[in-house]
């Protein structure tokens, strides 16, 4: 089922990122870490849906979409860039397997935070965010998406990586193997979350299966999907 909505606001958050708020269709029900396809209602647009993740919450009276956009790619995102307030987006029904499934470790690359932005900000709300640990990787700290509030949510929990820039107080190393050991030590039976770019995930998951974690402990998206 399709949902035309009216975009009520638009701010930026990183050079490359939208938030975008909406109005909220009635009975559109998700829970924190879900997803759903998101078109331009806009002539030659309105088929070319992309999957974006709700990082308001349920409870919230309105959508919020933290989007990234790609001004090198010509499509859906780079279009997004010159959105305003009053315009118009066409919303499917939420789908996704992101979803909370206890204390564990995150690791997120570039716009894949968003769902779990989601997550956090609803545990935070609730006083059960204690126990969580992010892993975030970009290619450059500008690049990272609400870094503020990550930090401010989760403190000493909250790690950014950066691929392409030396940063005083940013990782400049992959999350590689090494690391994933020496964060997952800290759960006895550990729940991770995975979201990022689909070369990344390929990566990690390896890395994960080969350092002991099984699949029924492995959140992420189908990559298949």
């Amino acid at each position: 089922m399709k949902h035309q909505v009216n975009i009520l606001a638009v701010t930026e958050d990183t050079h490359e990122t939208r938030v975008l708020v909406t109005e909220k269709p009635e009975g559109f029900d998700f829970s924190p870490g879900q997803a759903t396809n998101v078109a331009l209602a806009k002539e030659n647009w309105k088929d070319e849906s992309r999957p974006f993740t709700m990082t308001s919450l349920p409870t919230d009276p309105c959508l919020q979409f933290t989007i990234k956009t790609y001004p090198e790619r010509d499509g859906v995102t780079d279009e997004m860039r010159d959105i305003q307030a009053g315009d118009q987006l066409l919303l499917e029904d939420p789908w996704g397997a992101i979803q909370y499934e206890g204390p564990g470790l995150f690791i997120a690359g570039g716009a894949g935070v968003t769902p779990f932005l989601a997550i956090f900000r609803d545990l935070h709300r609730k006083g059960q965010l204690f126990g969580n640990v992010l892993l975030y990787s970009n290619e450059k700290s500008e690049d990272a998406i609400a870094a503020g509030e990550l930090k401010t949510m989760l403190g000493k929990d909250c790690h950014f990586f950066v691929t392409n820039e030396e940063h005083p107080q940013f990782d400049s190393r992959r999350i590689d193997r090494e690391r994933l050991a020496q964060h997952l030590e800290q759960f006895p039976s550990p729940k991770v979350y995975l979201c990022g770019p689909p070369s990344m995930m390929e990566a990690i998951t390896e890395t994960l299966k080969d350092l002991g974690i099984e699949d029924d402990n492995l959140i992420t998206e189908d990559l298949d999907s």
